[in-house]
């Protein structure tokens, strides 16, 4: 019998101590927070109990947390390897009903719950039925709610409102994806402009090529075949590159390089781990991609060692369609390369003077990596305008600001346009007659699913988010990065590359024709999106004049450093160089109505004015005393390091 869930329930979420993985507990619980439902995150004690439950004094100490809390709704999660994960439910689910825990047994628990990877939650399900409501992490916050019992007459109403949004794409993309239609979606003929295909051919002349045809957004995707043998996955990859070339629907090619491409390319590996990509190590395999590849333009990876080096090789071997650099990642600090953060900034600044040099496109890629360990948004919003002022400083002409939504994949389809729109306006504020910004989004890392037809239908949704973000503006986004659908599941192939973006293009082209029939809605002025957009805008504002006050040249190598330092760039689930980013690490940060906001040791959210405060006071420290570190941290501890 299932329960409806009211305000009067409690819910408890738990994981084992050895699996660090937090952040979906978190949204969760911030999610019931947003409903005025109390969650319970269970503490250390606790989780180490849930790994122990063979022994008696564990159950225990489960069931005295259960009572003591009043828990009535309890969810495990657990997101490592499957089989361990299906054995710690079911252990936890007898322990359960021996205790006589559950409602049907006159206990106090009225539902259950499991999160985890969709092996283990296939497997649940199978075991325990109705019983048990299993979450992925593929869900929508609607379908996160559904799951939860949470009915619409629980939620608050900004909520229903704002997941609205976020459902009506997805029905779109059901619809859209259901008929077959995209599969008929032809390629573009991108021809008939100066130096097509050759080694003449310029991205901005294929962008003005196919502006004046009608025919954006161009393309991007990244392929990289993968073999344990480094010929044969060299050889497979020339394959893919010519195929890909063949049927016409790809307009650069990304080439996905192996790490050691990266880091030890014209070395010899020996037995170096390979770890995925295909494994380039010479300038004529690069050549051979490019003479494979024709007419597409084609683009790779940047190094993380000998940075400015490779890129000249880059240019000489596959005319570099654009420089993408990462600025403070790829490194010591992510465990990506060799050099510490210091250093890759030089060698990235150096590469950048090389790229204004050959008046080549620089794509930023900088905001999500932010993303990707607890910054803010508007923390990532910061990050790409001083990449973009730093790029222009150094005199790069056209910029490719590589917007990846859905990140973290919790985010709201609201707040994401706000984000969106917030960084898009602050760096086409750098533009004028000698620099010029490209849009090009993109759907998150980890956002699409493992099923296959539920990932189709998420690419569609979130092209329609894409053309969301300018929708007045039909040459907007000039550019798409197409991740592919399989992207959750396995190694896209040129089939599957092709088939994303099929889906991709056809999706745009009938959300406008929707659009413009008015059978959806045009955002262009939505209220909450147009409130949040401002509250990024001016939170960001505010620490770019913080930085400005606080650092000497904030647009250098040492001035990038400087401002990571300080802590002016919030990053809480850093996982390497604690110690030397301290400052960076100390925030907390919190999923608040599908937006990240740094928020105080109360969960309240800290303003973006009141941090950067904070954070410039605290620069005297690193000279002087710690006294301005300690003020900080009693604002904002205990260390929130979860999440990760």
């Amino acid at each position: 019998m299932k329960f409806p869930v009211s305000r009067d329930d409690v819910f408890g979420l738990v994981r084992p101590a050895i699996d660090a993985h937090t952040l979906g507990i978190t949204s969760i619980a911030a999610l019931l927070s947003d409903c005025n439902i109390r969650a319970v995150v269970a503490d250390k004690t606790v989780r180490e109990a849930v790994e122990r439950l063979d022994q008696f004094n564990s159950v225990v100490l489960l069931e005295v947390w259960i009572r003591r809390h009043r828990i009535t709704r309890l969810g495990l999660s657990y997101r490592l390897d499957p089989q361990q994960g299906e054995t710690i439910f079911n252990r936890l689910f007898a322990q359960i009903r021996n205790c006589e825990l559950l409602a049907d047994q006159g206990g106090p628990l009225r539902s259950l719950y499991f999160a985890g990877l969709p092996e283990a939650c296939r497997k649940i399900k199978r075991d325990h039925g109705s019983q048990v409501e299993v979450f992925s992490g593929d869900e929508t916050c609607g379908e996160t709610l559904e799951k939860l019992g949470i009915e619409s007459s629980v939620r608050p109403t900004g909520i229903v409102e704002e997941i609205a949004y976020d459902e009506a794409r997805l029905a779109f993309a059901r619809e859209w994806i259901g008929k077959g239609e995209y599969l008929t979606e032809k390629p573009l003929d991108r021809s008939g402009y100066e130096g097509f295909g050759s080694e003449h051919d310029r991205l901005v002349s294929r962008l003005r090529h196919g502006a004046r045809l009608g025919g954006l957004p161009l393309v991007r995707a990244h392929a990289g075949a993968y073999r344990p043998n480094r010929s044969e996955a060299v050889k497979l990859f020339l394959e893919w590159c010519r195929e890909l070339a063949a049927t016409g629907f790809l307009d650069v090619l990304s080439i996905g390089t192996s790490q050691l491409s990266q880091s030890h390319f014209g070395e010899d590996w020996n037995d170096h781990p390979n770890g995925g990509g295909v494994p380039i190590n010479s300038t004529e395999e690069f050549r051979a991609v490019w003479q494979a590849s024709r007419p597409m333009l084609v683009r790779t990876y940047a190094g993380t060692n000998r940075i400015p080096q490779l890129a000249r090789m880059y240019e000489e071997t596959i005319n570099m369609a654009w420089h993408t650099l990462s600025f403070w990642w790829f490194c010591q600090i992510d465990g990506r390369g060799p050099l510490s953060v210091r250093e890759n900034l030089q060698q990235h600044l150096e590469t950048l003077r090389f790229v204004a040099q050959i008046g080549k496109p620089f794509e930023p890629n900088v905001p999500h990596h932010f993303g990707f360990r607890g910054a803010d948004d508007v923390t990532a919003v910061v990050s790409a305008v001083l990449a973009a002022r730093t790029a222009k400083a150094l005199g790069v002409r056209h910029l490719i600001l590589q917007n990846m939504l859905n990140t973290p994949k919790y985010t709201w389809g609201i707040q994401d346009l706000a984000k969106s729109r917030a960084m898009l306006s602050l760096v086409r504020e750098l533009e004028d007659k000698q620099f010029r910004v490209f849009l090009q989004p993109r759907a998150g890392l980890d956002y699409l699913s493992p099923d296959l037809e539920k990932a189709r239908i998420q690419l569609a949704a979130v092209s329609a988010l894409m053309d969301d973000i300018e929708p007045q503006n039909q040459m907007s986004p000039e550019w798409v990065h197409v991740v592919s659908f399989s992207e959750g599941s396995h190694l896209a192939d040129p089939p599957t590359i092709d088939e994303s973006i099929k889906i991709t293009r056809s999706s745009i082209a009938e959300y406008r024709r929707l659009k413009a029939a008015g059978q959806v809605p045009v955002l262009h002025s939505h209220p909450e999106v147009l409130r949040r957009q401002e509250e990024i805008t001016q939170g960001a504002r505010a620490i770019f004049r913080a930085i400005e006050k606080s650092i000497a040249q904030p647009y250098t190598a040492e001035g990038l450093y400087q401002t990571f330092a300080a802590g002016f760039l919030p990053v809480p689930f850093l996982g390497e160089s604690l110690d030397e980013f301290h400052r960076a690490v100390q925030w907390r940060t919190k999923v608040i109505q599908g937006g990240v906001k740094i928020v105080d040791r109360t969960n309240q959210p800290i303003p973006p004015e009141e941090r950067a405060q904070l954070t410039a006071e605290s620069i005297q420290s690193m000279t002087q005393t710690q006294s301005m570190d300690r003020k900080l941290s009693d604002r904002i501890l205990p260390t929130y390091r979860g999440m990760n």
